[in-house]
């Protein structure tokens, strides 16, 4: 008789070709960078104690957070071995492995958060299971859920409202392609600068203006060099959990169905925690100085998603259809 206590090592499937029985254990390690009480690190912690719950302690997921087993680059690989059953980190995190993968952080490509859920939904989304398909044959892992971090909004010295406005300015961007072309689309000059030196780079004027989530803006105490918040909402920051695709299919079929709902029964509540954040961060901004610019101030977000999505496409041409099946996600 088999004993799959020594078959399953932790977030290791020996035998890739065989399903543990309906009554083994199977422990999976579960790998993120995230750090105490982040959302991300809430997130992998109630998945896996509603997974250990939900099939009655045949699968237990032992979460290592704060890159514990080591940053981003290692992480993925760590998964695309084997040695660590599961990760979750942005989808460009995987870019290194299948470059497509980064589609999903496409400015403007999703309606709303709720939306960006829905589109990056494995069971449902004809975009993603495309590209799992790719990343099995390629990486030997694929992509089983996602949750929801954040939006990203702009803030400038002065008071932007369209493409036009940023015309020939210096703006902050994150030293990666998408970044670039999307503060291009945008009308800005993309300027790379280091988190670290940011509030020195908008005080000096290096740049005139900069995006991240509010959370961001605030710890970064932003509020000392910049006066306006455009919520622009121009990237919705979805991450991606990946699995090892052959712990995956070692794992009976009725506790892969639990650990996809699972997934994304959390990733839903990601949602509401991200409304509760934003709300508290803007009321924090707004006691500190900043001015928070809408669609009902002018600001205009057509012309905005029309640019940076035509940029987009000129520098990104092979990711045409797998954003309009993006789009088409109800």
């Amino acid at each position: 008789m088999l004993n799959w206590k020594w078959l399953l090592a932790p977030g290791l499937a020996i035998l890739p070709l065989m399903t543990a029985p309906a009554d083994a254990q199977i422990k999976l390690r579960y790998a993120h960078v995230g750090v105490a009480n982040a959302p991300q690190t809430l997130y992998a912690d109630e998945v896996a104690k509603l997974v250990k719950e939900r099939t009655q302690g045949r699968v237990e997921i032992q979460v290592f957070a704060n890159s514990q087993l080591g940053g981003v680059a290692e992480m993925v690989d760590g998964v695309k071995s084997g040695a660590i059953a599961i990760g979750h980190h942005d989808f460009a995190s995987l870019g290194r492995i299948l470059p497509n993968t980064a589609v999903f952080n496409t400015p403007f490509v999703y309606r709303d958060a709720e939306h960006s859920l829905r589109a990056t939904d494995a069971r449902i989304s004809p975009a993603l299971q495309a590209i799992n398909k790719e990343l099995v044959e390629k990486g030997g892992m694929r992509i089983v859920g996602s949750f929801f971090q954040g939006t990203r909004h702009l803030t400038s010295k002065e008071k932007v409202l369209s493409p036009a406005d940023m015309k020939g300015k210096k703006y902050r961007g994150v030293p990666v392609k998408l970044w670039s072309s999307m503060l291009t689309g945008m009308g800005a000059i993309a300027t790379p600068v280091e988190v670290s030196e940011l509030a020195t780079a908008l005080a000096t004027g290096l740049v005139v203006g900069q995006e991240n989530p509010l959370p961001n803006i605030f710890t970064l105490k932003l509020f000392e060099v910049q006066k306006f918040v455009m919520l622009t909402g121009h990237m919705q920051s979805v991450l991606s959990v990946f699995v090892n695709e052959r712990i995956w299919q070692g794992i009976p079929t009725a506790d892969r169905k639990i650990i996809e709902d699972t997934m994304a029964e959390v990733g839903q509540k990601t949602l509401a925690w991200d409304k509760e954040s934003f709300d508290r961060y803007r009321k924090e901004l707004e006691g500190k100085g900043m001015t928070f610019v809408t669609e009902k101030d002018g600001l205009d977000l057509a012309a905005f998603r029309k640019a940076v999505l035509d940029q987009v496409a000129k520098d990104f041409p092979d990711w045409t259809s797998y954003i309009s099946q993006i789009q088409a996600v109800k």
